[in-house]
This record gives structure tokens, sequence and C-alpha cells, in this order.
């Protein structure tokens, strides 16, 4: 499933149109993208909950010559399914 197809299925099960299931989405999306930089937790329950996870900096190698390499810290989104989420899989 595609943005557009969750659009479709939004806007079927809402009863909006494709606009406002669109402008919804959206909202959505940008919401949780803001909450997590700002490093805050973002936990629908029965759904999941998303976090931002700090990657320490590593030394690796490049592949193609063996030289060392430093891989700098960065910041990861994570995302734990919830327990009606799980159960809903399986």
């Amino acid at each position: 499933m595609n943005k557009n197809d969750l659009v479709a299925q939004v806007a079927d099960v809402a009863g909006l149109s494709k606009t406002d299931a669109t402008k919804a989405i959206d909202a959505v999306f940008d919401s949780i993208a803001d909450a997590m930089k700002k490093g805050d937790e973002v936990r629908l329950v029965g759904f999941g909950t998303f976090a931002v996870a700090e990657r320490a900096a590593s030394e690796g190698r490049n592949p193609r010559t063996g030289e060392k390499i430093t891989i700098p810290a960065s910041k990861q989104p994570k995302f734990k399914p919830g327990k009606n989420l799980k159960d809903a899989l399986n």
C-alpha cells in the first residue's frame, strides 16, 4: 500500500473527500515527525510507539579500499508495534 492507496482507504472508511483525507494524513505524519524532531516519543495506544534512537559514532571500513572511515553519530527513527497491532497480524 502506498500513500495514494492509504488516502483512498481513509477517505472511503471515514466518508471524507480524498482532498480532506490527504490533509488529515499529512497532518498526522507532520505531527509525528515534528514531535520526533524535538526528541519526544509518540505513543499511539494499541498501534505502536514512534521514538528516536541515538546512534553513536563508530569506525568502519570502505569496502573497496579497506580504508578506515569514521561514521558520524546520528539519530534514527524507531517504531515498536503495540499489542493490538501484533495481535491483528497473528
